[in-house]
C-alpha cells in the first residue's frame, strides 16, 4: 500500500511541475486532463501528507521520552503519543479507502425512473411523494433536475416519472437507491383506517455519452405527437413529443416537457442510451457473482430495499438494517444519513473483500 502511495505523491509532484509549464497551459485538453488528476489524487495526497506527520509526531515523542525525567512532562508526552497513535490508526482506514478502486460512472449526472407497483393509486402518490423526495434533495447538494417524461393520475399520483439530474457526483451519490420501495400507511381512500402495502420501483442510471453506447439509426422508430397530461396550455399546440422505439429491446421511450421537438429529442435519446447502457451493466452485474457479494444488497432491480412505516413514523433500509424514526425529514428529502451508511457499508464490504484476496 505505502509503494503505491509513494507514486501517487511523486505523479501528483510531476502533474504540479506540468501544470506550471507554459506549454500546457496554451492546451486546454491537456491543461484540463492534468487538472482532473490533480482533483482526483488531492484526497489520497493531503490524507498520505497528514500520515507521514503523524508517525513523525510519535517519532518524535518517543525520542523526547526517552531522555525526559520529569514525571509531569512525561505524562503529557505519553498523552501526545497516544492521540497520535489513534490518528495513525484513523488515517490508515482512510487511506484505504481512498486506494479502494472508484466506480468510472461516480462522478456522471443521472436519469432516475420511478414505477408505481402494487397498491394501484396509493403507488402512485407514493411515486410522486419519492419523486419530490428526491427533488428536495438534489435541491440540497445544488443539482438540477429536468422532468423527461410524467404518466400523472388525476388525485396527484404518478405512474410513472423520469428525470435528469445534473450535478457533482450525483450518482455515487444515488446510486444506493436503485430496487424496491415499500410504504405501509392506512390510505386517505381507506375508510375502515386498514394500513396498507404498496411499492414502488426506483432506477437510478448514469448518464451516457454517444461514445459508451453507440445506437444504429436502423434500430429505430421515432414517432412526433402532441403531448399528453398536464403539459400546460403552450406545450399541447404543437407536435412537440417525442416517442423512441428500439426495435432490438423493445424499449420506448418518450419525452414531452420541453417545448421544442429537438429538446425532446435529446432528452429521449440520453434516456435511451441511459437504459441500454443499464442492460449491459446489469449482465455484467449477473455474470460476476463476486461482484454481487461485494456491493450491498444484491444490486437486483427487485430487492425490496427500503420500508416507509407511516404509522410508525419510520423508515428502514433492509440491506444495511438501519432504521432511523424521521420520516417526515426523509419524506422532505434529508436522505443523506441513510446515503452516508449506505456508502460506509459498500466500502467496507469492498475492504473485506481486498482483505479475503
Amino acid at each position: 500500500m505505502f509503494d503505491k502511495l509513494d507514486d501517487i505523491l511523486n505523479r501528483f509532484e510531476e502533474i504540479m511541475g506540468e501544470l506550471g509549464e507554459p506549454t500546457v497551459t496554451a492546451n486546454q485538453e491537456r491543461f484540463r486532463k492534468l487538472m482532473k488528476e490533480q482533483s482526483d489524487l488531492t484526497p489520497i495526497v493531503e490524507t498520505y501528507k497528514e500520515y507521514k506527520k503523524s508517525n513523525q509526531d510519535v517519532e518524535d515523542s518517543l525520542a523526547m521520552l526517552e531522555g525526559e525525567t520529569d514525571e509531569e512532562m512525561r505524562e503529557m508526552l505519553k498523552e501526545e503519543l497516544g492521540s497520535a497513535k489513534k490518528r495513525i490508526e484513523e488515517l490508515e482506514q482512510k487511506l484505504k479507502i481512498l486506494l479502494l478502486p472508484k466506480d468510472p460512472n461516480d462522478d456522471k449526472n443521472v436519469i432516475v425512473e420511478i414505477r408505481a407497483g402494487a397498491g394501484g393509486d396509493e403507488a402512485a402518490l407514493f411515486a410522486a411523494e419519492i419523486y419530490r423526495l428526491y427533488v428536495h434533495y438534489a435541491e440540497s447538494q445544488r443539482w438540477r433536475v429536468e422532468t423527461v417524461s410524467v404518466d400523472e393520475i388525476g388525485i396527484g399520483g404518478m405512474k410513472e416519472v423520469s428525470f435528469m439530474i445534473t450535478g457533482q457526483g450525483a450518482y455515487s451519490k444515488l446510486k444506493y437507491e436503485s430496487g424496491v420501495h415499500r410504504v405501509q400507511r392506512v390510505p386517505e381512500t381507506e375508510s375502515g383506517g386498514r394500513i396498507h402495502t404498496s411499492t414502488i420501483t426506483v432506477a437510478v442510471m448514469p448518464e451516457v455519452e454517444d461514445v459508451d453506447v453507440v445506437i444504429d439509426e436502423k434500430d429505430i422508430r421515432i414517432d412526433v405527437m402532441r403531448a399528453s397530461g398536464n403539459g400546460g396550455q403552450c406545450v399541447n399546440t404543437t407536435d412537440s413529443a417525442v416517442r423512441l422505439t428500439h426495435y432490438p429491446t423493445g424499449i420506448v421511450v418518450y419525452s414531452q416537457t420541453e417545448k421544442s421537438q429537438l429538446q425532446n429529442k435529446a432528452k429521449a435519446f440520453a434516456l435511451l442510451r441511459a437504459k441500454l447502457y443499464d442492460i449491459e451493466q446489469q449482465k455484467a452485474h449477473d455474470a460476476e457473482a463476486e461482484l454481487r457479494r461485494s456491493q450491498i444488497g444484491t444490486g437486483d432491480r427487485s430487492e425490496k430495499i427500503r420500508t416507509y412505516n407511516f404509522p410508525q413514523g419510520r423508515v428502514t433500509d433492509h440491506r444495511i438494517g438501519l432504521t432511523l424514526y424521521k420520516l417526515d425529514k426523509i419524506m422532505n428529502g434529508d436522505i443523506q444519513e441513510i446515503v452516508d451508511a449506505c456508502i460506509a457499508a459498500d466500502q467496507a464490504a469492498k475492504l473485506l473483500k481486498m482483505g479475503e484476496g
